[in-house]
C-alpha cells in the first residue's frame, strides 16, 4: 500500500514538473539530443532548466554546444517568436501555441532554430497561406554571476579549486535520485532486485549497486552536490567509491563535516 502511494505521490510530482516545461519534446540541443526539463531550488525559489539528455547517461563529450539553458528565457523567446510571426491571427494560450504551431526548437550558441509546423499559417488579403518553416531568433546565453561557497579540501585555499561544473552537479543529482529510489524500491517490494532493476533499466547489476550507494552519502554531501558546491571533479564516479559511515566519507574527500 505505502509503496503504491508513494508511486502516485512521484507520478503526480513528475506530471506537474513536466505541465510546467513548455517544450518537453521539442527542444534539442545542436547534436540533436533533446533537451530534458530540470529544476534547483533555493529556498522557496525555484529554477526550471532544459538539459542536453546525454549528460543524465554521463557521457557529457556527446552533447552540443549549449548543454544546459534557462527554461523560462526560452521559452519567452520562442512564444514571442511565433506570436510576432503569426500576427493577431493565433489567441490561443502559451501551451497551445507552441503545441499547434512548434514542431522543434534547436538551441545553439546565438540563436534559437524554432522549426514550425506545417499548420503554421499566416493570411493575405484573406486568403491562408503556408508560412515560413524555419524562425531564426537571436539569442545568447547569460552566464551565471551567483557565487558559490566551495567545501574546500584540508590543506587548499580558494584559489586552487575549481567549482563543480553545472552539467556535473545535474548528472549527480540525478543519479542520488535515482539510488534512492531503487534503494526505496528493494526495501518495499519482495520481488525487486538488483538484477531485476538492471534488467529493466538495460544496464549492468554493477553499475545499479554503484548507483544505489549514493542514497547512502552524508546529507551535507547531498545538500552540496545540488547547491553545486562540491569541488570540480567531484562527480558519480568519485562518490560511488565511498565507504558507508559518514566520518569516513569526509575523510576520503579530505572535506570538513558541515
Amino acid at each position: 500500500m505505502q509503496a503504491k502511494l508513494d508511486q502516485q505521490i512521484n507520478n503526480h510530482k513528475r506530471t506537474r514538473g513536466q505541465s510546467e516545461a513548455l517544450l518537453t519534446g521539442r527542444i534539442f540541443d545542436d547534436r540533436g539530443n533533446r533537451m530534458s526539463p530540470s529544476h534547483a531550488r533555493k529556498g522557496a525559489i525555484k529554477y526550471r532548466y532544459y538539459l542536453s539528455s546525454v549528460l543524465l547517461n554521463g557521457i557529457k563529450e556527446r552533447a552540443g554546444s549549449v548543454r544546459r539553458v534557462r527554461a523560462a528565457a526560452i521559452e519567452r523567446l520562442v512564444i514571442r517568436a511565433v506570436r510576432d510571426h503569426l500576427g493577431s491571427f493565433e489567441e490561443s494560450d502559451d501551451r497551445s501555441l507552441l503545441h499547434a504551431h512548434v514542431a522543434r526548437v534547436e538551441v545553439r550558441t546565438n540563436e534559437l532554430v524554432v522549426h514550425l509546423t506545417e499548420s503554421s499559417q499566416t493570411t493575405v488579403d484573406g486568403r491562408r497561406q503556408r508560412a515560413a518553416d524555419i524562425l531564426k531568433v537571436r539569442w545568447q546565453k547569460t552566464l551565471s554571476t551567483r557565487k558559490r561557497e566551495i567545501l574546500l579540501p584540508a590543506g587548499t585555499s580558494p584559489r586552487q579549486v575549481r567549482p563543480m561544473r553545472s552539467e556535473t552537479r545535474a548528472t549527480l543529482v540525478a543519479s542520488i535520485a535515482r539510488g534512492r529510489r531503487w534503494l526505496n524500491e528493494l526495501i518495499t517490494d519482495v520481488a525487486a532486485s538488483s538484477e531485476t532493476i538492471a534488467k529493466r533499466e538495460g544496464c549492468s547489476t554493477r553499475k545499479i549497486n554503484m548507483i544505489i550507494s549514493l542514497a547512502f552519502l552524508a546529507p551535507d554531501l547531498v545538500r552540496a552536490a545540488i547547491d553545486g558546491r562540491l569541488p570540480h571533479g567531484t562527480g558519480v564516479t568519485r562518490l560511488t567509491d565511498l565507504p558507508l559511515e559518514w566520518s569516513r566519507q569526509h575523510e576520503m574527500l579530505g572535506l570538513p563535516v558541515q
